[in-house]
């Protein structure tokens, strides 16, 4: 029952006393189901699974219960087992089941239709659950881990960007605009904690000024105009331990409290009828004309050794792929869909480290200009006012193209790491001390193109 407990959707079974040592495959009314031979409930003579010589999907097939010595005589027909199965115990009706069905035939694995299907619950999978549920939409929405967000989602800098990183007319840069105002907007409206610090990108050599110039007019060009260039002057009056030779200015620029953010999400997206289940994964599935049959069972079923299997086919009309790292990999197991149409996978690590023993030198975001595969070392801040720099780019190229849904990521944090962190934030923060950065956490960028290529824009992708 690893499925059908978990989403709160299939509502046949809400009343089911618990069930030790059993497996049921539910249908709708005067559909299939089959049932293991062994049964607990609260007591060994509520529930007898009776096996027959007659096969499963014969036209005679039907539920019976046999009389006990309370009830009287009478039959269940065409009527789901799993009504009849809400016994009282002991004390109650003491009914025999009789399943008419070959005991070598195996338990048929029931599919359910469902409109939408959400796979991933990191912040964009609940985002999307959330507006489909919002306009009416039946949604589901299934997770392979434990909780919402567990990814990518909670392990990066926790910032609002401006949208000044981007080249004019990408996706990046249209939904990073867009996004900023919604952001601000719904954080607002809905409670979810944040606050524009704002941004300085730093250029701690004169010969980095021109790139600033640059970003400035980009910036510009996708709709951003708050930004400003700042003179040393001005940016030691804002930031007195910050050395550079000049700096763009985005006020704009903000962090948020992301769990919070997600978790809003998730109560909107239910609010309005969608369901979760957890601990939930897709273990194959295709592409018909139809629907989308996705065969999904516990998480622990995508190890072969565990011995479990898929739970139940979800028949669907749309499938939202929202599932991060594993994006590329889970559209791999979607039979009917082009293989060409899949981009190619690259990831890189990027690790952050904490400054203890010291009151926090900063107020407000600071980035040095943008590296291969990523923003810099930068200086992120928490609610808290608590600083943290990070991350950096390793790249993993033995992750490329090579990740299953069953991978496991590496999040440690090396603490030999840090040698490099001295040398890249004391360009601009030359009172770093020794022995003041302690190692926190790592996150994984899912990246479309590689090191030393030009970085990619985002692709939705829509297939009919």
């Amino acid at each position: 029952m690893a499925l059908v407990s978990r989403l709160k959707t299939l509502k046949q079974t809400a009343n089911l006393k618990k069930l030790d040592n059993a497996q049921f495959n539910i249908q709708q009314m005067g559909r299939p189901f089959a049932a293991c031979s062994s049964v607990g409930l609260h007591s060994v003579n509520d529930c007898e699974i009776i096996p027959s010589s007659r096969a499963l999907g014969e036209s005679s097939t039907r539920f019976m219960h046999k009389n006990g010595a309370r009830t009287g005589g009478s039959e269940f027909d065409r009527l789901p087992v799993w009504l009849p199965m809400r016994g009282k115990g002991p004390q109650g009706n003491n009914l025999n089941f009789a399943r008419f069905h070959s005991s070598q035939c195996a338990p048929a694995v029931p599919r359910e239709r469902v409109e939408c299907v959400v796979v991933g619950a990191g912040v964009v999978g609940l985002a999307v659950a959330r507006e489909l549920a919002s306009a009416g939409r039946e949604v589901w929405v299934i997770e392979g881990a434990s909780d919402i967000g567990t990814g990518t989602s909670s392990r990066n800098s926790e910032v609002i960007h401006a949208g000044l990183h981007y080249p004019q007319g990408s996706l990046k840069a249209k939904l990073c605009v867009e996004g900023k105002d919604s952001m601000y907007a719904y954080c607002q409206e809905n409670g979810v904690p944040y606050k524009r610090v704002g941004k300085l990108i730093v250029a701690t050599q004169s010969q980095q000024v021109p790139l600033l110039e640059k970003m400035q007019t980009a910036g510009e060009a996708n709709g951003v105009h708050d930004l400003r260039l700042l003179e040393a002057t001005d940016i030691r009056s804002m930031e007195p331990e910050l050395q550079c030779v000049k700096a763009l200015w985005s006020p704009s620029s903000g962090i948020l409290d992301t769990h919070t953010f997600m978790s809003t999400l998730q109560a909107d997206a239910e609010e309005h009828g969608a369901s979760f289940a957890f601990n939930t994964s897709m273990l194959r599935g295709a592409v018909t004309k139809r629907n989308i049959e996705l065969h999904v069972g516990s998480t622990e079923a995508l190890t072969p050794s565990s011995g479990k299997g898929v739970d139940a086919i979800l028949c669907a009309n749309y499938v939202v792929n929202a599932t991060g790292l594993y994006a590329q990999s889970f559209a791999r197991k979607l039979d009917g869909l082009p293989v060409d149409s899949i981009p190619a996978s690259h990831f890189a690590r990027g690790c952050y480290f904490s400054l203890s023993g010291v009151k926090s030198p900063f107020s407000h975001l600071i980035y040095p200009i943008p590296e291969d595969g990523g923003l810099g070392c930068h200086v992120t801040l928490d609610l808290g006012g608590q600083v943290r720099f990070g991350p950096d780019v390793e790249w993993l190229p033995e992750l490329m193209n090579g990740v299953s849904l069953s991978t496991q990521f590496d999040y440690s944090v090396d603490p030999k790491r840090a040698d490099r962190f001295y040398s890249e934030i004391r360009k601009y923060y030359p009172s770093l001390a020794d022995g003041a950065l302690q190692p926190s956490y790592s996150g994984i960028r899912p990246k479309l193109s590689g090191p030393g290529q030009p970085s990619a824009d985002f692709l939705i992708q829509v297939s009919i």
